[in-house]
Order: C-alpha cells, then structure tokens, then sequence
C-alpha cells in the first residue's frame, strides 16, 4: 500500500485527506443545494411539474448510464485528473446556467444539459475518489477515514436541502450560484492534492467493455462482496418504497408540510449522527453483528409508523433507522476497499454504485405502484415484510454471519497483488 508517508499521522494533520474532504464537503453542499433547487426553478421557467420531473430524472439517468464504464475509467486514467476535471465541469455547467438565468435566456434543454453534465460527473468522481482513498491513509485508519466521509455526506445533505430553498427564496439565479463558487473551491483545493502513483498490477489489457466485465466479474466472484450487495440491493428497494410510501401517508393524515420535512431531515440526522459514533463502533462490534443489526432494526422499526400520528414523532424513528446504517457501511467500505487491488478498485465503486442506484431508483416506483393498488396500511406491511424477509436471508447466511475483519481483507489484497 502506497501510504507510508501518512502512516504515522493522525487524519487530521494528513494535508492530502484534509484536502480531498474539505473539497467535497464544498462540492457535495453546492450538489444539494442544486438538487432542490433544480425542480423548483424548471416549474418557475415552465410550470410544468413533467419538465421538472425530466431534469432530475436526467441526473439519475445519467449516473446509472455511466456508472459502469465509469469505475472502469477510474481505473484506466489518472484519478487526481478524473476528479479535477469532474469538478471543472461541473463549474463551468454552473456557470452556463447562473449566464442563461442573468440574461433571461434559461431553456429546458439547456437545463437538461446541465443536470446531465452533474449525472455524468457524479457517476466519474464517486468511484476515482473511493478508490483513491486507501493510498491517501493508512489501513488502520481507513474505517475512519469512511465513516467520516459519510458524515460530510450526511452534512452536506442536511445543510444543501435547508439552504437550497432558501436561496431560491432570494433569487432564481442564487442557489446556481452557490453551486458554481462551492465546485469553484474544490477544483482549486483538488489542484493541489497530490496522490501516489497508481499500482498497475495486472491491470487488464482490451477494450473498456472487456475492463468492465473483469470488474463485474471480480465482485461476482468475491462471496461476501457478492452476497452483502444482493442484500443492500433488495433492502435499498424495499426501504426506499417504504419511504414513498409513509410520506403519502402522512400527508393523507393531514400532517402538516412543514413536519414532514422535519420527518426527511431527521433521516439526515441520524445517519450524521452514526456516522459519527461509526469508528467507536466499528471498532467495538463484530462486523456480522454491525451488517444484521441493520437490517433487524429496520424490520422491527418500519411497521410502528402505522401507530405514530406526528411528523415529529416520526422524525425521530425515522433517525433511529438511519442511525445504525453508518457502522455497517463502515465495516462493508472498509472491507472492499482492503479487498480490492488497486487497479480494481474504481470498477468495485462503479459496480456497487450501480447496483444501489438501480435499487434507489426503483424504489420509488415500487412504492408508488404498492399505493395504487393498496391502502397506506397495508402497503406499509409489504414493505416491512420484504425488509424482514431480507433480514432472515442475512440472519441466515453463513457468509454474513461470518464476514470477514479488515485484517483478514488486508491479507486477501496482498495474495491478489503479488499473484
């Protein structure tokens, strides 16, 4: 592993993490403010709730389109230069669109370009950060370092939602703002990273379709990776459905709107919260406890929303489920990441990206059909008999309950790269 020189520091005092956290708080704020931002000024341009439906969808599509070949790009180019020009792009798409507001000149297709151009980018970055990661600390603090990413992450996503609408508030063109200058910031802070040299070890020779099936195919064939994915995959659906499902109930119990932002926020709340209690408890609890524990909780919290009448009150269980979602990402993080040689690493980002983005996608279309053809209630139960079930199937399988320590990845890595 090519982190010597950060071996002995704390990642407080690493000039290079520092650098690359602090970059992405900036940019993942300026993505947030934007997402919410987005819809509301396609209905203020058009009216048309389709049109705003198009431009987020686009974002969606887009990281899903090129979430594979993406992780395999990662792995083929520079990462530092993959990341920096994700961020100049992003920059310069804010830019065209804060001109085009300033000058009244904002069209639909312009502004599909432009949530196009935050997909594309979206689906570059994630899987070049991640596998960047590991040569930036050392492995005794990688869990670390992945729980506190998330906790920027959830940050962002709690301070961009409250600040977008508000920002939209004061001008149509200031949230496009805020977004220019906060990727403005991290191309400059990302300018001066600086990375160690990335291994090439048995790095496949071919086309990119060939470099994207040797990725599928290395998740495919590592059981843990391939196991804990098809759960994620099927919780992600379920619990994303679910998720769909209470906001519609809550609103056909006249909870009032202002509460049930208060009930999306808290989801942000806990899982900053775990986050920040995620390197104590990654280091205290059992990996199989930590990954089963999750998806327990969920199974044994979802079905009491059918009790609770308040938004407030459902906030709050809405923070418990989120809570213990951070330890178990940790420990699933942490692991690929020491599993994975480097020259796969980007591809192991883009496939799990994949793979989650489906199942966040289809969620919600899964909660919506659940509502056309059942009642609040009983869709509610669906959703938390799927989760159950998928908690037996975790209970249940030997693999999990067997999931490996980091340690034990860090040795796998080693046999992979010297083979």
């Amino acid at each position: 592993m090519s982190s010597t020189d950060t071996r002995v520091v704390p990642l407080s005092r690493n000039r290079n993490y520092q650098l690359l956290w602090v970059s992405q708080a900036s940019a993942e704020l300026g993505v947030n403010i934007t997402t919410i931002a987005f819809p509301l000024l396609v209905l203020a341009v058009t009216g048309s709730p389709a049109a705003s439906g198009l431009v987020l969808g686009t974002m969606s599509a887009m990281r899903l389109l090129v979430g594979l070949p993406a992780g395999a790009l990662a792995d083929r180019w520079n990462r530092k230069a993959v990341m920096v020009l994700c961020e100049a792009a992003q920059a310069i798409a804010a830019a065209s669109l804060v001109l085009a507001l300033w000058w009244d000149m904002a069209t639909v297709p312009h502004m599909v370009a432009v949530a196009a151009v935050i997909g594309i980018a979206a689906a570059l970055f994630e899987p070049a950060e991640e596998a960047t990661l590991p040569s930036l600390v050392p492995v005794d603090q990688l869990g670390t370092a992945v729980s506190i990413n998330a906790a920027r992450g959830y940050l962002a996503q709690l301070l961009g939602t409250a600040a977008g609408g508000f920002l939209f508030a004061l001008g149509r063109v200031v949230p496009f703002l805020a977004d220019l200058i906060t990727h403005t910031v991290a191309f400059l802070g990302l300018l001066f990273l600086r990375l160690p040299k990335q291994e090439k070890k048995n790095a496949p020779i071919g086309k990119l379709g060939g470099e994207i099936v040797t990725g599928v195919r290395w998740v495919w064939q590592q059981r843990p990776l391939r196991t804990m994915a098809l759960c994620a995959v099927l919780l992600n659906l379920f619990f994303t459905a679910f998720y769909l499902v209470v906001i519609i109930l809550a609103q056909s119990r006249n909870v009032p709107a202002g509460e049930i932002g208060v009930m999306a926020a808290m989801l942000g709340v806990g899982g900053l919260l775990g986050a920040l209690a995620a390197p104590l408890l990654h280091r205290v609890i059992s990996p199989a406890v930590s990954i089963i524990a999750v998806f327990w909780v969920l199974a044994a919290l979802t079905p009491l929303t059918l009790l609770i009448h308040s938004g407030y009150l459902m906030g709050l269980l809405f923070a418990g489920m989120a809570f213990t979602l951070p330890a178990a990402n940790t420990t699933i993080s942490t692991y690929q990441l020491l599993l994975t040689p480097d020259e796969l690493r980007g591809r192991l980002g883009g496939v799990m990206g994949v793979a989650t983005g489906v199942a966040g996608t289809a969620g919600p279309a899964l909660g919506g059909v659940l509502m056309e053809t059942l009642d609040a209630q009983t869709a509610v139960l669906v959703c938390t008999t799927g989760i159950a079930l998928v908690a037996l199937l975790v209970t249940l399988s030997p693999t999990l309950r067997n999931f490996p320590r980091p340690d034990e990845a860090t040795t796998t890595e080693k046999g992979q790269v010297n083979v």
